[in-house]
């Protein structure tokens, strides 16, 4: 089986803080398990070079938009790698490559009268002298009635236009702006209505239910054309005459980014990237709540547009973290920064408080207590407390070596059944249940090894002993291979210990007799003091 698997493109104006994080986790899970099963899998995403955001940042810098752009993407990798993401291409949208490819894809869609010329009225700044970019309008949000930008709002997730906002002020200098004619590109978005309601009704119990409701909300309220030009400095230029003092709007620049990092993939590594997008393969979008309509509508819009077949099959779209049990802000450094976090914690510290409490299918929250709490308990606890006890239980009293045993007809009938159901659920997005089954299994196996007591059967009964320490191993090394996607750092070392070198998804057994390697303390308990250093650190650092 073919997989593509497209992790959404952060902007690259800013450092990436947990939220992102939380919601771009679920593909990196999603790509090894299916590696594992043997399956082809293609795990592409990028980072977005040509948002506003850049060119404010930039502004307030005095910088050049590429300078803030190199240095954030530069930053993601490392953060990306430090937390052991697997992408097989992670680009940029401001790659030559890339920008032919959307060029030529505007051309295309423009020769198939999908892109049509329109005389529009658009938000000019008198005072900036120039038309604003929508995300340098603010106004009052038709919808909610929240403060919102104008291509999008926050607080609802309506996709917007600037003229949609009341009492608009420009971002720039504060003034009102005035309202002044110009011609724009536009993309025959509401052809694709039919395409994107039966996309929905044939996929939808592959997506997470945010994303059914919201694109419900859209496709009722009928589909609108979009405008793909915009009078922007930075960006991909309009290869339509007339248009080439425009850029490319960034929603259709970055969603075709999956399409164009897939062809760039395959070049690179003389391989076929179409194999990942006809209708034998199966695709996921990874992303957060308010990229549902810009993965649901706009981008199987485009690439049907194009002529590709291959719809986004599987949608898993978090919903929001917050802090503390406050919205996340970066504005007012109200955030957890990964590359700071990263620099004092272990990347399966992380990857497994965002996995076991993500945002699945309702707002979650993290705090600083609970992280340390949750790793102390359950990594520490109950998973480290099993591997660790009985490791160093047999190469104390089984000279260094994996003694011999008959596997436990329960266990095994657990273990069975986890490699099923786990599958199953990680296959359907569901990774924090997944991950709660696995534990459930750890715990069972701590109570068994205090059950059997093997402290008081060395002395007594050997065999006894040495198979209650089999089975504990032959738990540990499959229980490094469940947890190998959600936990790929501890998962290496327990294999490297035991010297397991299959990284199939399927049942391991331990060789009688196998040479048990230095082991060393697998997880490191966190000092509670951590938790009021943290707290209080995020609290002087408001701005």
């Amino acid at each position: 089986m073919n997989i593509l698997i497209g992790g959404a493109w952060p902007y690259a104006n800013g450092s990436l803080h947990i939220g992102h994080i939380a919601a771009l986790l679920p593909g990196d899970v999603i790509a090894r398990y299916y590696r594992a099963k043997g399956d082809k899998v293609l795990y592409v995403s990028g980072s977005d070079c040509h948002g506003t955001p850049i060119s404010i940042r930039a502004k307030k810098e005095g910088v050049s938009p590429k300078d803030i752009a190199d240095k954030y993407h530069s930053e993601f990798k490392e953060c990306f790698e430090k937390l052991n993401f697997s992408y097989d291409y992670y680009g940029r949208t401001d790659d030559e490559f890339h920008k032919k490819e959307v060029q030529e894809a505007i051309i295309l869609l423009y020769h198939k009268g999908l892109i049509y010329e329109k005389e529009v009225e658009q938000i000019y700044c008198e005072y900036c002298n120039q038309f604003l970019p929508d995300r340098y309008v603010e106004g009052v949000c038709p919808k909610c009635h929240s403060i919102a930008r104008g291509d999008q709002c926050d607080n609802c997730g309506t996709l917007l236009e600037p003229l949609e906002l009341s009492e608009r002020r420009c971002k720039l200098c504060d003034n009102e702006p005035i309202v002044k004619n110009a011609s724009q590109l536009y993309f025959s978005l509401s052809k694709f209505q039919p395409t994107i309601k039966e996309n929905l009704d044939k996929n939808q119990s592959n997506w997470r239910i945010n994303a059914v409701n919201n694109t419900e909300r859209y496709l009722n309220e009928g589909l609108q054309d979009r405008a793909i030009s915009r009078d922007l400095s930075l960006g991909i230029d309009i290869p339509i005459k007339g248009f080439s003092d425009k850029k490319v709007y960034v929603w259709i620049d970055a969603v075709l980014g999956y399409l164009t990092m897939s062809k760039k993939w395959a070049i690179e590594n003389k391989k076929n990237y179409e194999e990942f997008w006809d209708e034998n393969a199966i695709s996921y979008y990874v992303h957060g709540k308010d990229n549902i309509p810009f993965h649901s509508i706009i981008l199987p819009a485009l690439i049907k547009g194009i002529g590709y077949n291959k719809l986004p099959e599987r949608i898993i779209s978090s919903e929001y973290l917050t802090l503390e049990g406050k919205k996340i802000s970066t504005s007012n450094n109200w955030a957890i920064w990964i590359p700071d976090v990263i620099e004092r914690y272990s990347s399966d510290a992380i990857r497994y408080f965002f996995l076991i409490n993500a945002p699945e299918k309702r707002d979650a929250d993290f705090s600083w207590r609970e992280f340390v709490n949750s790793y102390n308990g359950e990594l520490l606890g109950a998973y480290g407390n099993l591997v660790n006890r009985t490791l160093v239980f047999a190469k104390k009293y089984f000279n260094n070596k994996i003694p011999i045993g008959e596997i436990d007809i329960n266990i095994k009938g657990e273990i069975d059944i986890l490699y099923d159901i786990i599958g199953k659920f990680i296959e359907q997005g569901n990774l924090k249940i997944a991950l709660e089954k696995i534990f459930e299994f750890v715990r069972r196996m701590n109570k068994y090894f205090d059950e059997n007591a093997p402290w008081i059967t060395i002395k007594d009964n050997l065999q006894v002993c040495g198979n209650t320490i089999y089975n504990c191993i032959y738990s540990i090394e499959n229980l490094s291979n469940l947890l190998a996607p959600f936990l790929p750092e501890s998962s290496a070392k327990i294999k490297a210990w035991l010297d397991v070198k299959n990284d199939r998804w399927e049942i391991i057994k331990p060789e009688y007799g196998a040479s048990i390697e230095e082991i060393t303390i697998l997880f490191e308990r966190l000092d509670k003091k951590l938790i009021e250093e943290e707290r209080n650190s995020l609290l002087n650092s408001i701005i």
